[in-house]
């Protein structure tokens, strides 16, 4: 019966991404029982870390057939995102938001009038707390559902067919395998010369855990991370400083004129920037923390800033030391990530790398993507991913989100391009809800109107933007995307209007 049932729905399913060492039925292979992994055995593939990337492909590994172990160093699943990372700064930046409104008077210009608002940073942190332990546990269901045996343990590659596993009380385990694939991520930069004691000088795992608000905050660097926390703790009443070396906000990718409305909505929020600012050193005195910087480009002009918390915030650097990578023969990049070709495979042919650890932007959704296509490459399927059509978001309020070419990108490519853009001040829903900040702008080819990027700053565009990343993986036109109808009324309809503007001349609700 279920072998029947497998076989009909098999005749939608492409043989090449089934694996092949199972019954037939129609000319489609089907491995009908996940089997766990016992002491002894040789599994189809064991994945090294259970961040996005990982448990995404030890899931979709099971669901294809592929007898899977899936190796994680921590007590809990999920990596970064779920843990320190993506998840609980989105709960703290959505409950901030709310905080902010009833307390800056927002609500009451709404009229919707509160009095005596309080915060209680310890339920704020709960709710946070909450959002992470049931959404990582959520995968340990998933594990267990998807017969996916879990090791627990630091995994290091012994040889192309072997992959240790060291256990926190120093035993060791050894589990033989057909594939490898490294998922293990990235982890905080740390800044020359400051120690970090997730206390009063954070990261951005001490900064999702601040137990109470700081009145003044230094954060050193004003990419996403960098912002997007930065606001979190300004929404609760400090006073935040972004110190940042580049002359803009927002980090790689961003389209210059975003960054700068993006700027001077945050500045109208109450964020102060010191941009083209290189940070020397910061000390601690009498309980504050003393930051000295200089100007990037006069060294001469010094200055000296002081707060309750410092929030260092340069970036991330993948996590690939004591994995075995030199005694496989499989060396690190200059930025210490692992080289792959198009299918994600190392210079050991089956042994594999995905997510932060490889080149690219380092991003949960890209990782995901990564780990499903490459174990559907394992199985024999084709590989492909367009990396110029992977979304980028800033959580903030308003939010920022982009994917495709930056108007830079086209200039510097010497590519003939044309702009439609649409301000959310001219949309209904924007106005009906009194959030009008920010607009849409979209770049087309000039010759063949096709959509070659979209960059969005205002509100909910963290959900929008997936409507151009739809539209760029299909090859749309400008044209196609304005002729769409979009329901009224609604912020979508704002993107409507932008392709619009590009493709005729004009929008209809602006000019």
């Amino acid at each position: 019966m279920l072998l029947n049932k497998l076989c009909k729905l098999s005749t939608s399913i492409k043989p090449s991404i089934l694996p092949k060492y199972s019954k037939n039925c129609n000319g489609y292979v089907f491995s009908i029982i996940n089997r766990r992994y016992t002491s002894g055995d040789s599994v189809d593939l064991v994945v090294i870390g259970s961040g996005p990337g990982g448990y995404v492909a030890a899931i979709k590994a099971a669901q294809l057939g592929l007898n899977t172990v899936c190796v994680e160093k921590n007590s809990t699943l999920g990596g970064t995102c779920l843990n320190v990372g993506c998840i609980p700064s989105k709960a703290l930046l959505n409950n901030s938001h709310y905080y902010h409104m009833a307390h800056s008077g927002e609500l009451n210009s709404r009229g919707v009038e509160v009095g005596n608002v309080k915060l209680n940073l310890e339920v704020l942190m709960k709710t946070k707390n909450n959002a992470v332990t049931a959404l990582t546990g959520g995968i340990a269901h998933l594990f267990k559902s998807n017969k996916i045996t879990l090791a627990k343990g630091h995994g290091k590659i012994k040889d192309p067919n072997t992959v240790t596993v060291l256990k926190e009380d120093g035993s060791s385990d050894d589990i033989r395998t057909k594939n490898i694939l490294i998922a293990t991520g990235s982890e905080v930069t740390p800044f020359p010369g400051i120690e970090i004691d997730e206390e009063t000088v954070v990261s951005s795992t001490g900064a999702l855990k601040l137990s109470k608000v700081p009145e003044k905050m230094i954060v050193i660097g004003a990419g996403v991370i960098g912002l997007e926390l930065g606001s979190v703790w300004s929404r609760l009443g400090a006073q935040v400083t972004a110190v940042e070396f580049m002359p803009t906000i927002g980090g790689i990718g961003i389209d210059s004129e975003i960054s700068k409305q993006f700027q001077k909505i945050l500045t109208k929020q109450g964020l102060v920037f010191k941009l083209g600012t290189k940070v020397i050193n910061a000390n601690k005195s009498d309980g504050k923390i003393f930051v000295d910087v200089e100007n990037a480009k006069d060294p001469s002009k010094k200055e000296t800033l002081g707060c309750d918390v410092l929030l260092v915030s340069v970036g991330r650097r993948p996590y690939t030391y004591n994995l075995g990578l030199e005694e496989n023969n499989i060396e690190k990049d200059a930025k210490g990530r692992i080289p792959v070709n198009s299918r994600f495979q190392t210079v050991v042919p089956n042994i594999f790398a995905i997510g932060d650890c490889i080149h690219g932007p380092m991003l949960a959704h890209k990782a995901e993507d990564e780990g499903i296509v490459c174990v559907e490459g394992i199985t024999g399927a084709p590989v492909h991913i367009d990396y110029n059509c992977v979304p980028s978001v800033i959580y903030t309020h308003p939010e920022v989100a982009w994917v495709g070419k930056s108007e830079e990108d086209l200039k510097n490519e010497g590519i003939d391009y044309k702009i439609g853009k649409f301000p959310f001040a001219a949309n209904s829903r924007a106005k009906t809800n009194n959030d009008t900040d920010g607009l849409i702008k979209v770049l087309a080819d000039k010759a063949t109107d096709k959509l070659l990027g979209c960059h969005l700053i205002g509100p909910g565009v963290g959900e929008l933007v997936n409507e151009a990343v739809l539209a760029m993986e299909y090859g749309a036109s400008c044209e196609d995307i304005a002729r769409v109808c979009h329901a009224h009324p609604t912020c979508s309809e704002a993107l409507r209007e932008a392709n619009l503007a590009a493709y005729f001349g004009k929008a209809i609700n602006f000019g």
